[in-house]
């Protein structure tokens, strides 16, 4: 996809960072040469996938604006983000792209009420004038998530549980009617009992709202359920990307097949009730100085030149593949 005709378009960030001398050069690669895009003509879901430390989270700091890549760009409907400077321009990126986070106990001070927050986002994104223009605004975005104004109207956080409070701050997200939301670990905070109907909200934001959404997650199985397309991250590269039924179906990169063998298949009928967590691993830091393909020490089908030199990108099967055993002349 050109970046032309993309509402998001990543194009080979890198983002490291100094971190003493025990990795050679000093310096840590939390996100190594990314690239993708999401179509502003085709509202989508698309998972981020990796374990704890994989750079995913410092990849979504980047799509936010939160951090600079070091090298690369990050596009949003044909803008690159590092030439927003103004308060205005920032401000009309946030109205266009709006975060979900994990712990929404953590997004709401406990010393304020709920509605406060809501009808501040409906005068600061120019929605409302002042709170009784902004009142039917915000009851239609909680009405979206299946809540309404009424209902958590004089009410604090500790108030409501914790898929109430999670499903308000997808509503707060909601009012400033953005293009793209994402959403980091938006589940993991929340009652297995619960989990289901947040994710179902996501998918009904992009099919009814028409909302791109990017979830970032190291639950395989709501990956798995949620999303139209994924990209699974290891070590801050993006080892294997395409539609999330190939990937997770019938995965090419040799780490996707260790993932895959902890993940259910559920039938169609199953995918419904299926919400079982599948927890990634924990970061290893040897792997990120690693010199080559960062699984190589793990990987049973290893070759000298995984060791040698980063593997390239191979488009196989409808999905790209960062490894040697797709290459013709690798053996």
């Amino acid at each position: 996809m050109s970046a032309s005709g993309a509402l998001l378009h990543v194009d080979h960030v890198t983002v490291s960072f100094h971190i003493g001398s025990f990795i050679a050069g000093g310096r840590l690669m939390a996100v190594n040469d990314v690239s993708f895009s999401l179509d502003a003509d085709r509202p989508e879901i698309f998972a981020i996938a990796g374990e704890s430390g994989s750079g995913k989270t410092t990849l979504a700091r980047v799509l936010l604006h939160d951090l600079d890549p070091t090298q690369g760009k990050v596009l949003f409907e044909g803008r690159d983000l590092a030439t927003i400077k103004s308060r205005r321009d920032a401000m009309e990126f946030m109205r266009k792209v709006q975060p979900v986070f994990q712990n929404p106990f953590e997004t709401f001070s406990p010393l304020r009420r709920v509605e406060d927050y809501l009808f501040e986002t409906a005068i600061q994104f120019g929605r409302a004038k002042n709170r009784r223009d902004a009142a039917p605004i915000v009851d239609e975005a909680l009405r979206l998530v299946g809540l309404s104004l009424d209902e958590v109207r004089q009410r604090y956080p500790h108030e409501l549980s914790g898929g109430q409070i999670q499903r308000v701050s997808v509503a707060r997200a909601l009012i400033p009617k953005p293009h793209l939301i994402l959403a980091d670990e938006p589940v993991s905070m929340v009652d297995a009992s619960l989990r289901m109907a947040i994710v179902n909200l996501f998918k009904k934001l992009r099919d009814e709202q028409k909302v791109s959404v990017i979830y970032i997650t190291h639950d395989l199985a709501t990956a798995y359920y949620i999303s139209d397309r994924i990209a699974i991250m290891l070590r801050g590269y993006v080892v294997e990307s395409g539609p999330v039924e190939k990937v997770l179906d019938n995965p090419l990169h040799p780490y996707t097949q260790l993932l895959q063998e902890s993940v259910p298949r559920p039938t169609a009928s199953e995918r419904e009730q299926w919400a079982k967590h599948i927890e990634l691993g924990t970061m290893e830091v040897k792997e990120y100085g690693r010199i080559g393909c960062k699984y190589a020490g793990r990987c049973p089908h290893v070759m000298d030149v995984c060791k040698q030199t980063d593997p390239p990108d191979v488009e196989v099967e409808g999905r790209t593949v960062k490894c040697y055993l797709y290459l013709d002349d690798a053996r």
